[in-house]
């Protein structure tokens, strides 16, 4: 890889390469102060976002003011971006869409944003994301597209591409997701990240996720260690616990009991993992079994009416924003600035719509196959990669691509990460490896049952222990 296309900030200033829990205690122990932190993260941002091109909205001079406050919470004093999908109040949301530029300030603040911000981090500004986080990479028509800090010609995928970049270029150490068919898990793996999808309900929705007719998509973060993706669900578990699922508790330590793992590289529609990604999927395979677990490979028991089914509600939700966003947006919404991505999604679905019934009745029944799936399989955890081939320049998944172009090459990419989406199962990438053609990182999925996000954060703990990811500054 060439070393001039590698953008990172990390440098000896009072945030070093720690995590966000490091410094937290570091707050708290008055060693450094909040504010300290704070103008660091914002020289950071300065230093490197004029290439990646990550930020949308920058909440610096707020930020500062901020930073010279009491602040409670675990993570208290910490800066972080919220994806820029998210309202605050007194600040414009955009969608990441050109059909939002002349929107006023929000008059509220979403819910998931005070579950984010009880913990006592401070909004640093908003991250960048490609339209209503309708695809995979986070590349825009006009404006400038979102750089993954590996090495800039590359995409930090999407959607929560910005947050991704920021975080693995060491602006923050951890950062506000969301995921609705991968968005938190793909620039997790492009980037060399943790990316944990949680269970469907374990954090208080935005408001755009509260009136899901499916619910797919579900809030988190992404960060560069497993402690703070682990402290971060602890702490947001103090704000909001979902009566309906099990606690996931602080996870401070590896799991110790030995597990029944399947491993997959096959995807659905024929689809499967490229040589580089199945190699890492293979050591991965391999690294498992040597720390005790039983591991085999298994075929994904999942029908591929799914892939369908899934593509109809994309239809379905790109048709009710285009010709009814105004409603939930106002008069400020101009539905001509559409992307061909969004424009040829919508144009598809009134041929579809009288599968409307079937489609919707399939995705829900997902919840209850995705239970049974484990059960009969006979496994705790599944494992596949998280993408089908390795990252892709910028410009593959271009926002000025011919529709049928862009979706068949999204698609074919992104083929893993839906289905936990639609039958609301936990599912966290981890950076288990590199492509040796080029250096950029490899993400492993491993999935577990409907509130078994505790598992995979031990087990998270236990393979970043026995195989340290990769730091971008080493």
């Amino acid at each position: 890889m060439e070393e001039k296309k590698r953008i990172h900030s990390f440098t000896n200033d009072v945030l070093g390469d720690d995590d966000a829990v490091a410094i937290a205690q570091r707050i708290k122990n008055k060693e450094i102060s909040s504010a300290e932190v704070t103008e660091a993260c914002i020289r950071r941002a300065e230093k490197v976002n004029p290439q990646l091109q990550a930020i949308t909205y920058n909440n610096y001079e707020k930020a500062r003011e901020e930073a010279k406050k009491e602040h409670t919470g675990y993570f208290a004093g910490i800066p972080t971006f919220i994806k820029d999908l998210s309202n605050i109040e007194g600040h414009v949301t955009r969608f990441g869409s050109e059909a939002f530029l002349n929107m006023p300030p929000s008059k509220k603040t979403d819910p998931i944003v005070k579950q984010i911000l009880s913990q006592g981090f401070i909004h640093l500004g908003n991250s960048s994301l490609p339209e209503f986080g309708f695809t995979c990479s986070t590349e825009f028509p006009h404006l400038e597209d979102t750089r993954n800090p590996w090495n800039v010609d590359y995409t930090a995928g999407g959607s929560s591409g910005g947050a991704a970049a920021l975080v693995a270029a060491g602006v923050v150490p951890i950062a506000h997701s969301a995921d609705g068919g991968g968005s938190t898990r793909i620039p997790a793996a492009c980037c060399g990240l943790v990316g944990l999808k949680a269970s469907r309900g374990r954090v208080l929705p935005s408001e755009m996720f509260r009136k899901q007719i499916v619910e797919v998509a579900i809030d988190g973060v992404i960060t560069r260690s497993v402690r703070d993706t682990a402290h971060f669900y602890a702490e947001a578990e103090k704000y909001y616990k979902n009566p309906k699922l099990k606690p996931i508790g602080l996870v401070e330590r590896p799991i110790s009991k030995k597990l029944r793992i399947g491993f997959a590289n096959d995807s659905l529609r024929g689809l499967k993992g490229d040589t580089a990604t199945e190699k890492v999927l293979r050591k991965t395979a391999e690294l498992l079994e040597s720390l005790g677990h039983e591991v085999h490979e298994v075929a994904i028991p999942v029908e591929d009416q799914f892939v369908d089914d899934f593509v109809y509600l994309w239809e379905m939700l790109a048709f009710l924003t285009k010709h009814l966003g105004w409603t939930m947006f106002g008069k400020h919404y101009d539905n001509k600035k559409l992307t061909n991505l969004l424009n040829g999604l919508a144009k598809k679905y009134p041929k579809n719509m009288w599968r409307t019934p079937g489609f919707i009745r399939r995705l829900k029944k997902s919840y209850h196959d995705y239970h049974q799936m484990f059960e009969n399989l006979n496994v705790d955890i599944m494992l596949t990669p998280t993408l089908a081939h390795t990252t892709p320049q910028i410009g593959h998944l271009g926002a000025d691509l011919d529709f049928e172009v862009m979706f068949k090459r999204m698609t074919n990419w992104a083929c893993y990460t839906p289905y936990a989406n639609a039958s609301g199962g936990p599912a966290i990438s981890l950076p288990m490896g590199e492509n040796e053609a080029d250096g950029m990182p490899i993400g492993m999925m491993f999935w577990a049952n409907h509130g078994e996000d505790a598992l995979l954060l031990e087990l998270a703990y236990q393979l970043e222990e026995a195989s340290p990811w990769k730091k971008i500054h080493a």
